[in-house]
Protein backbone atom coordinates (compact mmCIF):
# COMPACT_ATOMS: atom_id res chain seq x y z
CA UNK A 1 0.00 0.00 0.00
CA UNK A 2 1.48 3.31 -1.11
CA UNK A 3 1.24 6.54 0.88
CA UNK A 4 -1.21 7.95 -1.71
CA UNK A 5 -3.71 5.19 -1.06
CA UNK A 6 -3.68 5.59 2.74
CA UNK A 7 -6.87 6.79 4.33
CA UNK A 8 -6.88 10.11 6.22
CA UNK A 9 -6.98 8.21 9.52
CA UNK A 10 -3.87 6.24 8.66
CA UNK A 11 -2.12 9.42 7.50
CA UNK A 12 -2.89 11.13 10.86
CA UNK A 13 -1.60 8.14 12.79
CA UNK A 14 1.54 8.02 10.71
CA UNK A 15 2.25 11.73 10.87
CA UNK A 16 1.40 12.06 14.60
CA UNK A 17 4.25 13.65 16.57
CA UNK A 18 6.17 11.34 18.92
CA UNK A 19 5.27 11.41 22.58
CA UNK A 20 7.59 13.40 24.75
CA UNK A 21 9.82 11.23 26.87
CA UNK A 22 9.61 11.64 30.61
CA UNK A 23 12.82 13.05 32.01
CA UNK A 24 14.40 10.80 34.55
CA UNK A 25 15.95 12.29 37.62
CA UNK A 26 19.70 11.89 37.72
CA UNK A 27 20.63 8.70 39.50
CA UNK A 28 23.51 10.22 41.47
CA UNK A 29 21.75 13.41 42.56
CA UNK A 30 20.44 12.14 45.94
CA UNK A 31 23.81 10.67 46.81
CA UNK A 32 25.56 13.93 45.97
CA UNK A 33 23.28 15.79 48.36
CA UNK A 34 24.04 13.46 51.28
CA UNK A 35 27.71 13.01 50.41
CA UNK A 36 28.94 15.93 52.60
CA UNK A 37 27.48 14.32 55.72
CA UNK A 38 29.14 10.98 55.03
CA UNK A 39 32.45 12.67 54.24
CA UNK A 40 32.38 14.61 57.52
CA UNK A 41 31.31 11.49 59.43
CA UNK A 42 34.08 9.42 57.87
CA UNK A 43 36.70 12.07 58.64
CA UNK A 44 35.68 13.00 62.19
CA UNK A 45 33.71 9.95 63.34
CA UNK A 46 34.59 6.71 61.60
CA UNK A 47 38.32 7.27 61.14
CA UNK A 48 38.97 8.26 64.81
CA UNK A 49 36.92 5.25 65.93
CA UNK A 50 38.92 2.82 63.79
CA UNK A 51 42.19 4.50 64.78
CA UNK A 52 41.33 4.27 68.50
CA UNK A 53 40.43 0.60 68.11
CA UNK A 54 43.75 -0.07 66.42
CA UNK A 55 45.54 2.00 69.06
CA UNK A 56 44.03 -0.07 71.88
CA UNK A 57 46.13 -3.04 70.76
CA UNK A 58 49.40 -1.11 70.80
CA UNK A 59 51.84 0.48 73.21
CA UNK A 60 52.13 4.12 72.15
CA UNK A 61 53.14 7.15 74.16
CA UNK A 62 52.05 9.73 71.60
CA UNK A 63 55.35 9.89 69.73
CA UNK A 64 57.48 7.42 67.85
CA UNK A 65 56.35 4.09 66.54
CA UNK A 66 53.39 2.22 68.02
CA UNK A 67 54.24 -1.36 69.03
CA UNK A 68 51.58 -4.02 68.67
CA UNK A 69 51.05 -5.85 71.98
CA UNK A 70 47.74 -7.63 71.38
CA UNK A 71 45.30 -7.76 74.29
CA UNK A 72 47.80 -6.69 76.97
CA UNK A 73 46.09 -3.33 77.50
CA UNK A 74 42.73 -5.02 78.02
CA UNK A 75 44.16 -7.67 80.34
CA UNK A 76 45.91 -4.97 82.36
CA UNK A 77 42.69 -3.00 82.80
CA UNK A 78 40.57 -6.05 83.63
CA UNK A 79 43.01 -6.98 86.40
CA UNK A 80 43.55 -3.42 87.64
CA UNK A 81 41.93 -2.51 91.01
CA UNK A 82 41.88 1.16 90.01
CA UNK A 83 39.83 0.39 86.90
CA UNK A 84 37.23 -1.61 88.81
CA UNK A 85 37.18 1.02 91.56
CA UNK A 86 36.37 3.73 88.99
CA UNK A 87 33.55 1.59 87.61
CA UNK A 88 32.28 1.00 91.15
CA UNK A 89 32.28 4.73 91.84
CA UNK A 90 30.35 5.32 88.61
CA UNK A 91 27.86 2.60 89.54
CA UNK A 92 27.22 4.19 92.96
CA UNK A 93 26.75 7.58 91.32
CA UNK A 94 24.32 6.00 88.86
CA UNK A 95 22.25 4.63 91.76
CA UNK A 96 22.28 8.05 93.43
CA UNK A 97 21.36 9.94 90.26
CA UNK A 98 19.26 8.08 87.71
CA UNK A 99 16.44 6.62 89.89
CA UNK A 100 16.09 9.91 91.80
CA UNK A 101 16.06 11.88 88.57
CA UNK A 102 13.45 9.67 86.92
CA UNK A 103 11.10 9.82 89.90
CA UNK A 104 11.61 13.52 90.62
CA UNK A 105 11.59 14.52 86.97
CA UNK A 106 8.39 12.60 86.30
CA UNK A 107 6.69 14.16 89.33
CA UNK A 108 7.72 17.65 88.21
CA UNK A 109 6.62 16.96 84.62
CA UNK A 110 3.20 15.75 85.76
CA UNK A 111 2.83 18.85 87.92
CA UNK A 112 3.76 21.19 85.08
CA UNK A 113 1.53 19.35 82.60
CA UNK A 114 -1.62 18.99 84.67
CA UNK A 115 -1.61 21.51 87.51
CA UNK A 116 -3.11 24.92 86.94
CA UNK A 117 -0.19 27.06 87.98
CA UNK A 118 -0.23 30.79 87.44
CA UNK A 119 3.53 30.98 86.91
CA UNK A 120 3.93 27.77 84.93
CA UNK A 121 6.27 29.38 82.42
CA UNK A 122 8.52 30.70 85.18
CA UNK A 123 8.76 27.23 86.71
CA UNK A 124 9.74 25.76 83.34
CA UNK A 125 12.47 28.36 82.95
CA UNK A 126 13.68 27.64 86.50
CA UNK A 127 14.00 23.93 85.69
CA UNK A 128 15.95 24.46 82.48
CA UNK A 129 18.19 27.32 83.69
CA UNK A 130 20.77 25.08 85.46
CA UNK A 131 21.03 22.88 82.36
CA UNK A 132 22.11 25.78 80.15
CA UNK A 133 24.47 27.22 82.78
CA UNK A 134 28.18 26.45 82.18
CA UNK A 135 29.20 23.44 84.21
CA UNK A 136 32.53 24.83 85.39
CA UNK A 137 30.82 27.90 86.83
CA UNK A 138 28.31 25.74 88.69
CA UNK A 139 31.11 23.49 89.99
CA UNK A 140 32.95 26.51 91.39
CA UNK A 141 29.76 27.61 93.15
CA UNK A 142 29.39 24.08 94.52
CA UNK A 143 32.90 24.23 96.00
CA UNK A 144 32.09 27.47 97.78
CA UNK A 145 28.67 26.37 99.04
CA UNK A 146 29.84 22.98 100.36
CA UNK A 147 33.20 24.05 101.75
CA UNK A 148 33.82 22.45 105.14
CA UNK A 149 35.03 25.58 106.94
CA UNK A 150 33.44 28.50 105.09
CA UNK A 151 30.60 26.91 103.12
CA UNK A 152 27.05 28.18 103.23
CA UNK A 153 25.56 24.76 104.02
CA UNK A 154 27.71 24.20 107.11
CA UNK A 155 27.02 27.77 108.21
CA UNK A 156 23.29 27.04 108.11
CA UNK A 157 23.91 23.82 110.00
CA UNK A 158 25.66 25.78 112.76
CA UNK A 159 22.73 28.16 113.05
CA UNK A 160 20.36 25.28 113.84
CA UNK A 161 22.83 23.46 116.07
CA UNK A 162 23.85 20.68 113.67
CA UNK A 163 27.48 19.53 113.35
CA UNK A 164 29.62 20.41 110.36
CA UNK A 165 29.88 17.90 107.52
CA UNK A 166 32.97 17.34 105.36
CA UNK A 167 31.00 17.33 102.15
CA UNK A 168 33.90 17.26 99.71
CA UNK A 169 36.69 15.81 101.85
CA UNK A 170 35.13 12.63 103.27
CA UNK A 171 34.62 9.36 101.44
CA UNK A 172 31.10 9.09 102.84
CA UNK A 173 29.78 12.43 101.58
CA UNK A 174 31.86 13.18 98.48
CA UNK A 175 29.82 11.01 96.11
CA UNK A 176 26.39 12.23 97.35
CA UNK A 177 27.57 15.84 97.03
CA UNK A 178 28.80 15.16 93.49
CA UNK A 179 25.54 13.39 92.65
CA UNK A 180 23.60 16.40 93.96
CA UNK A 181 25.54 18.65 91.57
CA UNK A 182 24.74 16.36 88.65
CA UNK A 183 21.06 16.29 89.64
CA UNK A 184 20.93 20.06 89.93
CA UNK A 185 22.56 20.42 86.53
CA UNK A 186 20.60 17.88 84.45
CA UNK A 187 17.20 17.40 86.08
CA UNK A 188 15.78 20.21 83.94
CA UNK A 189 16.69 18.23 80.83
CA UNK A 190 14.91 15.18 82.28
CA UNK A 191 11.81 17.26 83.03
CA UNK A 192 11.71 18.57 79.45
CA UNK A 193 11.97 15.05 77.99
CA UNK A 194 9.29 13.63 80.28
CA UNK A 195 7.04 16.66 79.80
CA UNK A 196 7.22 16.17 76.03
CA UNK A 197 6.23 12.53 76.51
CA UNK A 198 3.28 13.50 78.70
CA UNK A 199 2.04 16.14 76.28
CA UNK A 200 2.07 13.57 73.46
CA UNK A 201 -0.56 11.50 75.29
CA UNK A 202 -4.08 12.22 73.88
CA UNK A 203 -6.42 13.80 76.48
CA UNK A 204 -9.21 11.48 75.32
CA UNK A 205 -7.43 8.59 77.01
CA UNK A 206 -7.72 10.20 80.43
CA UNK A 207 -11.30 11.30 79.77
CA UNK A 208 -12.30 7.73 78.92
CA UNK A 209 -10.55 6.43 82.02
CA UNK A 210 -12.30 9.03 84.19
CA UNK A 211 -15.67 8.01 82.74
CA UNK A 212 -14.88 4.40 83.64
CA UNK A 213 -14.30 5.45 87.24
CA UNK A 214 -10.50 5.29 87.33
CA UNK A 215 -8.94 7.42 90.06
CA UNK A 216 -5.99 9.75 89.49
CA UNK A 217 -3.64 7.22 91.05
CA UNK A 218 -4.98 4.44 88.85
CA UNK A 219 -4.68 6.65 85.75
CA UNK A 220 -1.06 7.43 86.59
CA UNK A 221 -0.19 3.76 87.17
CA UNK A 222 -2.14 2.26 84.26
CA UNK A 223 -1.95 5.05 81.66
CA UNK A 224 0.77 7.61 82.33
CA UNK A 225 3.63 5.23 83.13
CA UNK A 226 3.04 2.86 80.18
CA UNK A 227 2.57 5.73 77.71
CA UNK A 228 5.77 7.54 78.72
CA UNK A 229 7.83 4.34 78.93
CA UNK A 230 9.79 5.22 75.80
CA UNK A 231 10.69 8.65 77.16
CA UNK A 232 11.87 7.05 80.40
CA UNK A 233 13.93 4.48 78.48
CA UNK A 234 15.54 7.21 76.38
CA UNK A 235 16.35 9.22 79.50
CA UNK A 236 17.85 6.20 81.27
CA UNK A 237 20.12 5.45 78.31
CA UNK A 238 21.28 9.07 77.97
CA UNK A 239 21.93 9.53 81.67
CA UNK A 240 23.70 6.17 81.96
CA UNK A 241 26.08 7.29 79.25
CA UNK A 242 26.57 10.65 80.96
CA UNK A 243 27.23 9.19 84.42
CA UNK A 244 29.80 6.63 83.31
CA UNK A 245 31.55 9.29 81.20
CA UNK A 246 31.37 11.91 83.96
CA UNK A 247 34.56 13.94 83.94
CA UNK A 248 34.14 17.67 84.54
CA UNK A 249 32.27 17.38 87.84
CA UNK A 250 34.85 15.27 89.73
CA UNK A 251 37.76 16.95 87.95
CA UNK A 252 36.75 20.45 89.08
CA UNK A 253 35.10 19.73 92.43
CA UNK A 254 37.05 16.85 94.03
CA UNK A 255 39.91 16.00 91.62
CA UNK A 256 38.89 12.36 92.06
CA UNK A 257 39.36 12.40 95.84
CA UNK A 258 39.26 11.86 98.64
CA UNK A 259 41.32 8.66 98.28
CA UNK A 260 39.93 8.01 94.80
CA UNK A 261 36.32 7.79 96.02
CA UNK A 262 35.07 10.04 93.21
CA UNK A 263 37.34 8.83 90.42
CA UNK A 264 34.81 7.95 87.73
CA UNK A 265 35.34 5.99 84.54
CA UNK A 266 35.80 9.18 82.54
CA UNK A 267 38.29 10.65 85.02
CA UNK A 268 40.28 7.39 85.14
CA UNK A 269 40.45 7.48 81.34
CA UNK A 270 41.77 11.04 81.53
CA UNK A 271 44.60 9.89 83.81
CA UNK A 272 45.88 7.59 81.04
CA UNK A 273 45.85 10.47 78.57
CA UNK A 274 47.77 12.84 80.86
CA UNK A 275 50.39 10.13 81.47
CA UNK A 276 50.75 9.61 77.66
CA UNK A 277 49.62 5.99 77.96
CA UNK A 278 47.40 6.32 74.92
CA UNK A 279 47.13 2.62 74.13
CA UNK A 280 45.72 1.81 77.57
CA UNK A 281 43.47 4.86 77.37
CA UNK A 282 42.01 3.68 74.06
CA UNK A 283 41.38 0.23 75.51
CA UNK A 284 39.74 1.85 78.54
CA UNK A 285 37.42 3.86 76.31
CA UNK A 286 36.27 0.77 74.41
CA UNK A 287 35.62 -1.12 77.64
CA UNK A 288 33.47 1.81 78.79
CA UNK A 289 31.61 1.74 75.48
CA UNK A 290 30.88 -1.97 75.84
CA UNK A 291 29.74 -1.52 79.44
CA UNK A 292 27.44 1.40 78.66
CA UNK A 293 26.03 -0.44 75.65
CA UNK A 294 25.23 -3.48 77.79
CA UNK A 295 23.61 -1.37 80.52
CA UNK A 296 21.61 0.61 77.97
CA UNK A 297 20.40 -2.56 76.25
CA UNK A 298 19.37 -4.01 79.61
CA UNK A 299 17.49 -0.83 80.51
CA UNK A 300 15.65 -0.75 77.20
CA UNK A 301 14.63 -4.41 77.52
CA UNK A 302 13.38 -3.89 81.07
CA UNK A 303 11.37 -0.81 80.12
CA UNK A 304 10.02 -2.21 76.87
CA UNK A 305 6.31 -2.89 76.77
CA UNK A 306 4.99 -6.39 76.15
CA UNK A 307 3.57 -5.63 72.69
CA UNK A 308 6.85 -4.25 71.32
Amino acid sequence: MTPATLSPVHREERTAPPRPRTRRRPFLAPYLFVAPFFLVFAAFGLYPLVFALQLSFTDWKGAGEAHFIGFENYSYLLTSPEFWSSLGNSAVLWLLIVPVQIIGGLAAAVLLANARLRLRGMFRVAFIAPFVTPLVAMAQVWIVVFDTDYGLVNHLFQLVGLPEVAWLTSTSWAKPTLALLFLWKTTGFAVIILLAGLQAVPPDVYEAAALDGASRRRQFRSLTLPLVRRSIAFLVVIQTLAVFQMFAEPFVVTQGGPYGSTTTGGLYLYDHITSSDLGTGAANSFLLVLLVFALSLLSVRLLRSRDE
